[in-house]
């Protein structure tokens, strides 16, 4: 028996001296062929483009002119950009309000699918239809919703004696105007909630009834933490696509125009409007001023890797998984 042992261990040792087996190289052949139109992909439309945007980033890049390295003088001149910060405060603002707000109202929709009535799929079906239609669409459909003088939100405040707000040209409306739209279309984190909601185990809830845990109670001790891995999710993909803010942004821009003013005017009404993406297509597809739009877009990428960490790190604290 030992001497098998022995003879086995020496037939292994001799198989790795001699490498892979023609049997795994061909595998893992076969595995390189099926992948490769991934990595091609890959490499020609995410590494590539990655990697030139980095090298722009230290030049002064035009397209109509060959680039012009200046080191880190499009960072430095970034931080003395008052539209640069004013685009980053209108983000964090988005990302500090909308995105609590949103996991706070998904969250809420998704208990009150999560019982059981009559037309229960029907209901659902409704809240998360406004999900899929297009971002444009939709966003057209609220700037209309929207509009201060035959809109319909401020034709019902009429009828009940309130004057609506100039949502979308008054600078301190615009951006609740932009929350409003986003939690209308939030039927995706209403399905995670959903399916994570499905999941808790009934026996804990049960027993926490038989406790005397009021609702309250059982919904704060017992469902909060068991779907607490689904509000992590949720709150780190909200977390990097608010930072990404861009369509309805630029769309509300150009209903904010006026007779008196160009189209699509920057970041209307008064920059407030003006978020980071906004800002950086001005710079790189406006001005053409590519080197300074790539230094902004891997400030943009470092900000998401910080929060992002943060977020995971600071996870362990309020986040729960079973077993």
């Amino acid at each position: 028996m030992e001497a098998e042992k022995t003879a086995s261990r020496l037939r292994r040792k001799s198989s790795a001296r001699r490498g892979w087996s023609p049997r795994t190289r061909r595998n893992f052949v076969t595995g390189l062929l099926f992948i490769s139109l991934w990595v091609i992909g890959f490499i020609a439309f995410t590494l590539y483009p990655m990697l030139a945007s980095l090298y722009y980033s230290f030049t002064e890049y035009h397209i109509r002119k060959p680039s012009e390295w200046v080191g880190f003088a499009n960072y430095v001149n970034l931080f003395d950009d008052k539209l640069f910060w004013t685009s980053l405060y209108n983000t964090c603002y988005m990302v500090a309000i909308a995105v609590p707000l949103t996991l706070l109202c998904s969250f809420a929709c998704a208990l009150l699918l999560n019982l059981r009535l009559r037309g229960q799929s029907i209901y659902r079906v409704i809240y998360f239809l406004p999900s899929i239609v297009p971002v444009v669409a939709s966003t057209l459909l609220w700037l209309w919703i929207l509009n201060p003088s035959s809109g319909l939100i401020n034709t019902l405040l009429s009828y009940v004696g309130i004057r609506g707000p100039n949502w979308f040209r008054d600078p301190n409306w615009s951006k609740p105007a932009l929350i409003i739209l986003g939690l209308w279309g939030m039927g995706q984190t209403i399905v995670i909630y959903l399916s994570g909601l499905q999941d808790v185990p009934v026996s804990l809830l049960e027993a926490a009834e038989l406790d005397g845990a009021s609702w309250w109670q059982r919904l704060r001790h017992v469902t909060v933490p068991m779907v607490s891995p689904l509000t992590l999710f949720n709150l780190i993909m909200g977390v990097i696509s608010m930072f990404q803010y861009f369509t309805q942004a630029y769309l509300f821009s150009g209903s904010a125009t006026t007779s008196s003013q160009v189209a699509t005017p920057l970041g209307a009404p008064l920059n407030s409007t003006l978020f980071y993406s906004v800002y950086l297509y001005h710079l790189a597809f406006r001005t053409l001023k590519l080197g300074y739009a790539s230094a902004m877009a891997w400030i943009l990428f470092i900000i998401i890797i910080v929060c992002t960490v943060l977020l995971l790190r600071s996870s362990e604290r309020w986040t729960y998984y079973a077993g």
